[in-house]
Order: structure tokens, then sequence, then C-alpha cells
């Protein structure tokens, strides 16, 4: 199973509640590297979340659907479920524009976040280092890389703020 760089996943004493706090900071703040996605997202209206400088580049709005939907399937697979997302489900169209539509994905990735940081506190260090269903991952190693997605698409977020 892949863990870091091919590396076996340290087996430290309360690395779930670590990677829990990992995962929190990512969503809500205090992380050593910057804003965290809410951070960055206070003050966002929904006609700024919604803006494309080009064509080719995904919305505030996009990544925030993007990020809820991994949210989602990684604590399913927590949950035991096969989850391969459709590329419709990895990034969600965005029909609906308005304010409501704004705060409802707001919240969303909300109760998304804290669900998955629930469940992550509640993993055994067994569990940590078993297989994540329906990859080639361990559970350890889908978490960090969950907070490291977390992360890379706040770093997204923060430049189309700039404009």
């Amino acid at each position: 199973m892949r863990t870091s760089n091919g590396a076996s996943a340290p087996a430290l004493a309360g690395e779930a509640q670590r990677i829990a706090g990992q995962l929190r900071r990512s969503l809500h703040g205090e992380a050593w590297h910057g804003p965290a996605l809410f951070e960055l997202l206070a003050g966002v209206t929904a006609s700024g979340a919604a803006a494309k400088p080009t064509y080719n580049v995904h919305s505030i709005w996009e990544i925030v659907c993007h990020v809820t939907a991994w949210l989602d399937a990684v604590h399913r697979r927590l949950d035991g479920h096969l989850v391969r997302l459709a590329p419709d489900e990895d990034w969600p169209a965005v029909c609906d524009t308005s304010e409501d539509a704004w705060r409802r994905t707001l919240e969303a990735l909300r109760e998304n976040g804290e669900r998955l940081v629930r469940g992550v506190e509640e993993l055994s260090e067994d569990r940590l280092h078993g297989p994540m269903p329906g990859t080639p991952d361990t559970v350890w190693f889908q978490l960090h890389g969950l907070v490291q997605h977390n992360l890379y698409h706040a770093g997204q977020i923060a430049m189309l703020k700039k404009g």
C-alpha cells in the first residue's frame, strides 16, 4: 500500500487526532502556511465566487464544490464505500449563482468538513495504517493527501481573489 514516498506511515500515538487537527486547520485556520479555506472565503459574494478570469480557469465556486466533493468522497471511503467520482461529481457544474445558492454551497463545505474531521478523530491507529477502500492507499496516506488537496485549492482561491 502506498504511504508517504513509499515509506511506512509513522506509528505515533494520537496520529488520528493530529491528522484531524491538520484537516481542521486547512479548512478553518491557524495553519502555518497562511489562510485556510474558510478564511479565504470570508466576504466572497456569489458573483465573486462565480467569476472566471478566463474561460479555462475554474471559478472559486467550482473549486469549493470540488473540495466539498472530495471531503464527502473520503468520508464515504472511511465508511467502507468504494467511491470513484465521475467527472461531473469531481467538478460539479454551478447552475444557480444566487447568494442563497452560494450560502448553501459554503454550508455543504462546512458540514462535509466537520463530518470528516469527526470521523478521523474516531479512527484507531490500526485503521490509519490499513487500506482505504477502493484505492491503493492507506487511510493515513489518503487523509494527508486530502489536507494537501485542501491547501492546494486554498492557494488557487487566494490567487483568484487577487484578480
